[in-house]
């Protein structure tokens, strides 16, 4: 359909066609096919035509037709300025009880000598706007697990910091939302797809029970972390670098995202053959159907996941990268962005998304 009307745009008014044109031709299509509207969008027509950033289907398809008679020499368009997502240093709803700079360093040196729960939680609470303002710092960031080592050790700071940044209410979506709103979706959708051996497996762990997973010959992964790999497969993996070349499979996508790690083996040794990349899950088990243990990798660095779901890891995955303030993965950006303003509804309307991302939330919120 998009070359199609490319094709008569470019007919009509010839090889730059007018914005207006496009904005015409972006809200025809959702007038005849009101299940293609992103609810969620300023116009609904965005992932066809986005005015202010000049993306959308029909602005690729009109680039790809271009390309071959542009001029030499041409300037690739500029990058819109990033307004929402994890990088951002936003205004911090929670200032009860802070510390100043000072107090937070005697909170910081007490934390690093008691083994009490109760007390290096309340001390990581009343430090949270000395630690967001570390983060935020360019020099200090890097530094955060140094000065604050109780994150790899006590369970449930990385969920506390995530509150105190957004609310419960923020906090609570995809734990809630994921199972009764989005699974189900996902896994319809998945199986629209041109079938492949992984994706098969996927869909079959997908549709399972936890018992039924068991009688498995060799399940993918649990029901959950198959249906997020799903979702991957949704929006396929971007390529990354300023040339846009360096595109990687599915398959390698997901060891961005999850990696399995036999029980029985050391944990240290994975983490030094392993370069530096963004966080991603370690799953430790004896099989894949049967995890034990749920990891948080950070520069080479272990932080525990409060529960032992697979559910509650990607949850965990997806807000250590707020409360660190670290950029997402660029394979998995379309992934972490649908999450981010789908999901949990974060930066909505301030945050760039692809036309995929923009599509599919579309699909989902109209039932498609």
């Amino acid at each position: 359909m998009v070359n199609i009307l490319v094709a008569h745009m470019m007919e009509t008014e010839g090889r730059v066609p007018h914005r207006l044109t496009k904005q015409k031709y972006g809200l025809g299509i959702i007038t005849l096919f009101p299940s293609l509207r992103d609810p969620q969008g300023r116009t609904g027509y965005e992932h066809f035509y986005d005015g202010q950033k000049n993306t959308g289907f029909l602005s690729w398809r009109l680039k790809t037709v271009q390309r071959g008679t542009r001029p030499s020499g041409n300037k690739d368009d500029p990058k819109t300025e990033e307004k929402g997502g994890p990088l951002l240093d936003r205004q911090l709803c929670y200032q009860e009880h802070q510390l100043d700079n000072d107090q937070s360093v005697e909170a910081i040196s007490l934390m690093n000598h008691t083994s009490e729960r109760e007390v290096i939680m309340q001390k990581m609470k009343a430090t949270f706007e000395y630690r967001q303002h570390l983060v935020h710092d360019p020099e200090g960031s890097t530094t955060i697990l140094s000065v604050f080592p109780r994150f790899l050790d006590t369970k449930g700071l990385i969920l506390q910091d995530f509150t105190l940044l957004f609310g419960s209410e923020t906090a609570s979506r995809l734990l809630e939302r994921w199972p009764t709103v989005f699974k189900a979706k996902v896994i319809r959708l998945g199986e629209t797809l041109t079938s492949t051996p992984l994706l098969k497996r996927l869909l079959s762990s997908a549709k399972q029970s936890k018992e039924s997973s068991e009688a498995q010959d060799s399940p993918e992964w649990d029901s959950d972390i198959s249906s997020f790999l799903l979702l991957l497969h949704l929006l396929s993996p971007q390529a990354s670098g300023r040339k846009k070349i360096q595109r990687i499979s599915i398959s390698q996508a997901i060891d961005h995202l999850v990696v399995f790690h036999k029980a029985c083996r050391s944990i240290q040794e994975h983490l030094e053959l392993e370069e530096n990349r963004q966080p991603y899950i370690l799953a430790s088990g004896s099989s894949k159907e049967a995890i034990s243990h749920y990891f948080i990798v950070v520069d080479k660095k272990l932080i525990p996941c409060q529960e032992s779901s697979s559910l509650a890891a990607i949850d965990e995955l997806f807000k250590v990268h707020f409360v660190f303030s670290l950029s997402y993965d660029p394979p998995l950006k379309n992934w972490y962005t649908f999450l981010q303003t789908t999901v949990y509804k974060i930066d909505v309307g301030t945050t760039s998304e692809s036309p995929r991302v923009k599509e599919l939330r579309a699909k989902f919120l109209n039932d498609v």
